[in-house]
C-alpha cells in the first residue's frame, strides 16, 4: 500500500514541468519507522546538555538515526530512478 502511494505521488510530481527530487518525501514517510534512533539521539542530547567543555558529543546517535532513514528510502528511491 505504501509503494503504491509513493508511485502516485512520484507520479503526479514527474507529470509537472519542473523535476521534483522523491527523496525529501521517502524522508518524510521513513522517519516514523526510525522512532527508536531518534529517542536515543534525543536521550543523548538531554544527557549532555549542561557540557560547557565540548568534549561530549551525540555524532553517533545522529549519524545512527539518519542510517536509518537512508536505509530505508534506498529501498523505495532506487526502484523509482531511471
Amino acid at each position: 500500500m505504501q509503494v503504491h502511494r509513493i508511485h502516485q505521488f512520484l507520479q503526479t510530481k514527474m507529470a509537472d514541468e519542473e523535476p521534483v527530487d522523491p527523496k525529501q518525501y521517502l524522508e518524510d514517510t521513513c522517519k516514523p519507522k526510525c522512532v527508536r534512533p531518534l529517542r536515543a539521539y534525543q536521550a543523548c542530547v538531554k544527557r549532555i546538555k549542561g557540557d560547557e567543555t565540548g568534549h561530549k558529543h551525540c555524532t553517533g546517535q545522529y549519524f545512527d538515526y539518519w542510517k536509518c532513514i537512508d536505509e530505508c528510502v534506498a529501498l523505495k528511491l532506487f526502484d523509482k530512478l531511471k
